[in-house]
């Protein structure tokens, strides 16, 4: 990398004071810092970082000998040492509550001097409990076996126990009958009645009982391939079809204008084969030549600068875009 070195500028006129030649030569200089390039930090490559390897005991950035030498400070010592454990005795991974339903329970084994002790006159007040208020109405005692929620059972007054029914609470309170004619599910187990356990079967039904007696081995016997696996009968071979069955036989034809599915794999035609590609077809065809990465992330003449480069004239809004900010 070499930094830009020559005049960018050129007095067009035929002099000029001593207040705009240094004014061209700070800006001049201010030009060359901006084209100078910038210097890399970096290690090999694009690592801005030590090279680490993890899995051994090395530090990240390397120590100086003083910190090496260094000794720690009370206030340092103090620190490292580790949490005092206060768990002692019978105090050592204390049990959870046994039916706490698997959380930790604030329930321990009290010492028999905390069950001795006396309260203090504080404590006694503030183990009263939290007295209602006037207006305050007392809800309905919820039913024993209500698992939790309120139950609509409650007390039922002498006066409405004794209390007559009307005949319209009489009629609500039967009970619905079913329809004249249902019938209830039939029992899973059928109990046959005496006089059928006692009967005797007749002599068809015995006749019907018995099994179907069948030779052993296959049970047809499937002859040559090119025969019916049933025995078909003379007249069957020789009877013509009617004019409606060859109507029915008839395969359902294509339609019109039907083209067929295109072969998978189809023969390249003799003229298809003799034709010559033409210029813009062989300038297509030629396949694009790139950089390797290499040398695409790393140019050495990333930051040269051209000759013509060196020697153009800027515009006026360079000239103005290039002057250091005054502060």
């Amino acid at each position: 990398m070499t930094a830009v070195q020559g005049p960018l500028f050129t007095d067009s006129g035929g002099g000029g004071d001593e207040t705009s030649t240094n004014e061209q030569a700070t800006m001049l200089q201010r030009v060359y810092q901006l084209a100078s390039p910038k210097t890399s930090r970096s290690v090999w490559l694009t690592n801005y970082e030590p090279k680490l390897i993890w899995g051994n005991q090395d530090h990240m950035w390397p120590l100086s000998p003083t910190a090496l030498k260094a000794s720690a400070s009370p206030r340092l010592e103090r620190l490292a040492l580790s949490k005092r454990n206060f768990q002692t005795g019978r105090k050592i991974c204390r049990p959870e509550f046994s039916y706490s339903c698997g959380r930790a329970s604030l329930i321990w084994e009290v010492s028999p001097l905390a069950m001795t002790a006396e309260s203090t006159e504080r404590v006694r007040v503030l183990a009263h409990p939290k007295k209602p208020p006037p207006e305050y109405q007392k809800d309905r005692p919820e039913n024993e076996f209500s698992c939790g929620r309120v139950s609509p059972i409650w007390t039922v007054a002498d006066g409405a126990k004794r209390c007559p029914s009307r005949d319209r609470s009489d009629q609500l309170a039967r009970a619905k009958t079913p329809h004249q004619h249902y019938t209830g599910n039939k029992e899973v187990e059928t109990l046959v009645p005496r006089p059928a356990q006692l009967a005797v079967a007749t002599p068809r039904v015995e006749d019907l009982a018995r099994p179907k007696s069948r030779p052993a081995g296959l049970f047809l016997d499937p002859g040559h391939p090119e025969q019916s696996i049933w025995k078909v009968n003379g007249k069957a071979r020789t009877v013509s079809a009617t004019q409606r069955l060859l109507e029915l036989s008839k395969p359902k034809g294509l339609a019109d204008g039907f083209v067929n599915n295109r072969e998978v794999a189809w023969p390249v035609s003799r003229s298809a084969r003799r034709n010559q590609p033409t210029e813009r077809l062989g300038q297509l065809s030629i396949p694009i030549i790139r950089a390797t990465m290499d040398h695409v992330q790393f140019d050495p003449d990333a930051f040269l600068v051209k000759e013509t480069a060196k020697k153009a004239r800027c515009s006026q809004r360079v000239e103005e875009l290039a002057q250091p900010l005054v502060r």
